[in-house]
């Protein structure tokens, strides 16, 4: 217990509860460190050339550099690979190397949760004694061990499950009593309806989601199961950036990033409260992202959360500021869809529709063209996307004209 009478036992570290002038300050000594580490990375050359780390010392000034967003990383790691420059380290000094769709390489360690996914897990109630079943992927991508390395930071046990093979993640959550959850909001519910097809209880009482929208109908599915289930907001290159509480009254910030929300398109901020683009500042010393364009939309909420935690909060995420798409826990670009059609000569043009069956993401392929049909185009679909989905031809001129290449059909109420 702290002396203002605060159980610090609720809080992953004392950096949560800090007033307003405490974080300030110790923003003001860490990112002028931050920008002139990252100075030193050759892909910062041009974009932070001229600056006066010494300057910036909070998220005002930093509104003044310029955004870096993905589709430049993407070209910067064509010419300087793998990291596109952007490292404090050379590749070999990491842990580990990822590979996400487009693709994208990202940088991860072992180090102590060196993506600070342990303050979302203490928070969402993981910790020792528990078993934590992580449905997030290890292979190429880093979501698996993301979360692992979250829980090895609250003393939690992982079974490294992945997806697939459902009757083989009932079997081991049973075998092993795994106590919590890891994935994308809908796989538990895929494991929790085998196994009740299978007559196995299961001793899942938690869950920690990401990489797809938690709705309202599964959060209460999970509820009624006696799982309580909490959601962050992450991603592969930046790691933890805001996460739920028990409270689940909006996102909080995590400790190490600056968020801003701006104007898409523009880096500027919009007025507090208004709905525009998250871009992210990490405060990691191995890899300094500066002014990250997630291309997420989300608002600013005003106040404290009513956990006790202080730093700002979001709202969750809004939407897409562009068409990019998250299906299944994986992002569908338009760079994409436009390599598919480029694939086929006679495609003329292709549509992904992201829907629902269920509390299941789903995703159709719509193609035009003038002969062919669904299983012609269904490897591709796959190398192209990353995922399988339903193809669909139509003939030429049939889909809408309003520039959509990308259509999200999914109600997010």
């Amino acid at each position: 217990m702290r002396g203002d009478g605060t159980d610090m036992d609720a809080f992953f570290d004392e950096l949560e509860t800090r007033t307003p002038d405490a974080r300030a300050a110790d923003l003001a000594k860490r990112l002028p460190a931050q920008i002139a580490r990252a100075q030193d990375a050759v892909g910062y050359a041009d974009l932070l050339a001229g600056v006066d780390p010494d300057v910036v010392t909070d998220a005002a000034a930093l509104a003044a550099l310029p955004v870096l967003r993905k589709s430049e990383l993407s070209r910067a790691q064509g010419a300087h690979p793998p990291f596109g420059g952007f490292t404090a380290k050379p590749a070999s000094a990491f842990a580990h190397i990822f590979q996400s769709p487009g693709p994208i390489y990202e940088p991860g360690s072992v180090d102590h949760d060196w993506w600070r996914m342990g303050r979302f897990l203490h928070a969402a109630g993981f910790g020792a004694g528990d078993v934590v079943q992580n449905c997030f992927g290890y292979h190429l991508t880093p979501a698996g061990m993301i979360f692992e390395s979250g829980a090895r930071a609250v003393g939690a046990a992982v079974l490294p499950a992945g997806t697939g093979q459902t009757d083989l993640q009932v079997a081991a959550a049973r075998d092993v009593g795994a106590t919590a959850y890891a994935g994308t909001p809908d796989y538990l519910k895929v494991i929790l309806d085998k196994a009740d097809e299978l007559g196995v209880a299961l001793g899942f009482s938690k869950a920690a989601v990401g990489g797809g929208a938690l709705f309202p109908s599964l959060r209460q599915f999970y509820a009624d199961r006696g799982i309580t289930c909490l959601q962050s907001y992450a991603t592969a290159d930046l790691g933890n950036i805001a996460y739920e509480s028990a409270a689940m009254e909006g996102m909080i910030v995590d400790e190490h990033v600056i968020v801003e929300i701006v104007t898409p398109g523009t880096g500027d901020p919009v007025a507090p409260g208004e709905v525009g683009e998250v871009v992210v500042t990490t405060l990691n010393p191995d890899y300094p992202l500066i002014r990250f364009a997630t291309g997420d939309l989300s608002a600013v909420m005003d106040g404290h959360s009513p956990c006790g935690r202080t730093n700002m909060r979001i709202k969750g995420w809004m939407g897409r500021a562009d068409q990019t798409t998250k299906i299944k826990g994986m992002f569908v670009r338009p760079e994409q869809v436009a390599a598919l059609v480029a694939r086929h000569d006679e495609i003329v043009k292709a549509r992904v529709v992201a829907s629902r069956d269920g509390e299941m993401d789903m995703m159709t392929v719509r193609i035009e063209a003038a002969s062919g049909n669904s299983d012609s185009f269904a490897a591709s679909v796959v190398d192209v996307l990353k995922m399988k989905g339903a193809v669909e031809v139509v003939v030429p001129g049939s889909l809408p004209k309003d520039g959509l290449v990308i259509e999200d059909q999914r109600n997010y109420d």
